[in-house]
């Protein structure tokens, strides 16, 4: 018997949109995937934030946010219950715990709040690690 209702695989993303503007004009499901599809090591945050600063769902948003390699340029978006989540778990470097802490101080998401005390504690542990000489 013939399965009538099967979804044939995806192509691979052949290329992307020439502009992030194009890029806005996929439906939901096309942008997930070309998202998604993105390599590890890509070029892509220009568009990717533009995603985000996008009126898009916040799921389409949240995951282009989790693509982007710079994490400073979600600072803007640190207001953001969902990308504040991901802005702070982007940052690890000691540098980055003046923010983090005023990020606790500033925020109204408990959400945000809950993974900015986190990573600060992993940073902290970072610190402690490579001061005993471990």
């Amino acid at each position: 018997m013939k399965d009538e209702h099967r979804v044939p695989p995806r192509e691979p993303w052949g290329r992307r949109p020439e502009s992030s503007l194009r890029l806005l004009e996929l439906s939901d499901d096309e942008l997930l995937y070309w998202i998604e599809a993105l390599p590890t090591e890509h070029k892509a945050d220009r568009d990717l934030i533009e995603i985000v600063r996008s009126r898009r769902h916040f799921f389409i948003r949240q995951e282009a946010a989790k693509r982007i390699l710079d994490a400073s340029l979600l600072k803007d978006h640190a207001g953001d219950r969902h990308i504040g989540q991901i802005l702070v778990r982007g940052m690890r470097r000691a540098e980055d715990s003046s923010y983090l802490r005023r990020l606790i101080a500033e925020t109204r998401h408990l959400e945000v709040r809950k993974a900015a005390e986190a990573q600060l504690r992993i940073i902290h542990a970072a610190l402690a690690e490579r001061g005993s000489g471990s």
